[in-house]
């Protein structure tokens, strides 16, 4: 069994943009396996990011609706992780340590402190490791 995974908006956006047609493809691909295997994770932050994207900054924007459908389907899939006070805090800690954005850095205290060993994403460093954390881009080698 592959290794529960946080899946960090991006890669879940990239499934509903047309305008990206290759990174969907990847994003769909990569998402069906995670659910096969029920190792994808969410978080509340990754959720609501995932809502302001697919309303307000795709190409071709999902209505309210269709993203409230969208949020719902995501969340019956996939675990979701709550972000905590605890959370907040690492992340700060992050920042100062680790000189990462706090939205960042909250996608790796959340992976940290739930004992999730890798993040799937666009937005750090493929192959890149803080403090046990694995980050890896499902679109590098494009």
């Amino acid at each position: 069994m592959r290794a529960r995974a946080l899946i960090d908006t991006n890669v879940l956006v990239y499934a509903y943009d047309v305008a990206e047609p290759e990174k969907q493809r990847r994003a769909l691909d990569l998402l069906h396996g995670l659910a096969e295997q029920e190792t994808g994770v969410v978080s509340t932050q990754i959720m609501a990011e995932m809502f302001v994207v697919l309303t307000r900054k795709l190409s071709s924007p999902l209505s309210v609706e269709q993203a409230v459908r969208s949020l719902e389907r995501h969340m019956r899939t996939w675990q979701v992780a709550d972000v905590t006070g605890f959370i907040v805090l690492e992340a700060a800690r992050g920042v100062r340590d680790h000189a990462m954005s706090l939205w960042d850095a909250q996608v790796w205290a959340t992976a940290k402190l739930n004992q999730i060993p890798v993040v799937l994403s666009e937005g750090f460093a493929s192959g890149s490791v803080i403090e046990g954390v694995l980050f890896e881009n499902p679109f590098a080698g494009e």
